[in-house]
């Protein structure tokens, strides 16, 4: 499956578009490609695009006093931008990172705007991402303040098995809220199930 076809996919979950919809969309869709360790927003950069990943991962984070905290994680099939920064036109304050090679479709913030007023549906499809957006932050929060560490490591194996067992130690333990050591600890167990 092309990465048209796939984000397609994705969008028709929210609406279906009609046809001539679909191709004034699809039209100003800009396909990238990105190495490891590549950077889709840096903080400080406004943020222009939301990005759907046809292949690929990131992690979300944010620097204070010398330390970095990784506030989310996205894969394949996933939307992903610093949605902040895209709604309020000021400068991120995080870093999306690739965490590996990644195909991606970007969808230009100025041509979205323009979209959202020609069609209805592209506002309908706006709002619903939008809502999955909150929903999906909301359920993050819930699950940091009454989940045990285990259980939130288990929710995030849940969506990405072979990529979570890949990520760095302190990248996840600072995901999940919890010391390396702990979560090496609740590696290895999970390791032996």
């Amino acid at each position: 499956m092309t990465n048209l076809q796939s984000f397609q996919q994705a969008i028709y979950k929210f609406y279906p578009l009609s046809p001539a919809e679909w191709e004034d969309f699809s039209s100003k869709l800009v396909l990238k490609n990105y190495k490891k360790g590549d950077f889709l927003v840096r903080e400080g950069q406004v943020e222009n695009f939301i990005y759907f990943l046809h292949k690929g991962a990131t992690r979300n984070y944010f620097i204070r006093d010398g330390k970095e905290f990784t506030v989310d994680f996205h894969f394949e099939g996933e939307m992903v931008t610093a949605y902040y920064s895209l709604i309020t036109r000021e400068p991120s304050t995080t870093f999306i990172e690739l965490l590996e090679d990644a195909d991606v479709v970007a969808i230009p913030f100025r041509f979205l705007q323009e979209f959202y007023g020609k069609y209805h549906h592209g506002e309908r499809i706006g709002r619903l991402v939008a809502e999955y957006q909150y929903v999906r932050r909301l359920k993050k929060e819930m699950e940091l303040l009454s989940l045990t560490a285990e259980e939130r490591y288990v929710a995030l194996l849940q969506r990405n098995p072979a990529l979570v067992q890949q990520i760095s130690v302190k990248h996840l333990s600072s995901f999940l809220g919890i010391q390396p050591e702990s979560l090496s600890r609740i590696r290895k167990l999970h390791a032996r199930n």
